[in-house]
C-alpha cells in the first residue's frame, strides 16, 4: 500500500508536494517551495512567449489563438471571442509511452 493515498481520478498539487517531500527527503516546506517555484517560473516563461522544453516530459508552449465567432447557447447571439494567448503542452516520447 502507498504512503500517500491520493484521489484516483486525479493528483493535486498537495499530493505532488507530498511525494517530492518523501522522495527527495524534504521537508514539506521546503517541497512547496520548490513545486511553487517550478510553477512560477513556467509561467513566467510562459508570459513571455518563450518556450520549457523538459527533456522526456514534455514542452509547454505559448500559442497566439486568433479572433474566432462563437454562438452562445444561452442566448443563441453570435459573439466574437478576440485573439488571445494560451499555453499549450506537448508530451515528449518517454511520456506518450509510459502513459499507453
Amino acid at each position: 500500500m502507498s504512503l500517500f493515498l491520493v484521489n484516483w481520478l486525479c493528483m493535486k498539487k498537495i499530493d505532488l508536494i507530498a511525494v517530492v517531500s518523501n522522495k527527495a527527503h524534504l521537508t514539506k516546506k521546503a517541497s512547496k517551495e520548490a513545486v511553487e517555484t517550478f510553477i512560477n517560473e513556467v509561467e513566467k516563461a510562459l508570459s513571455k512567449g518563450e518556450k520549457v522544453v523538459l527533456s522526456g516530459f514534455g514542452t509547454f508552449k505559448s500559442v497566439l489563438v486568433k479572433d474566432k465567432a462563437v454562438i452562445n447557447p444561452k442566448t443563441k447571439l453570435k459573439q466574437i471571442v478576440k485573439s488571445h494567448r494560451a499555453a499549450r503542452f506537448t508530451p515528449g516520447r518517454s511520456l506518450r509511452k509510459s502513459v499507453k
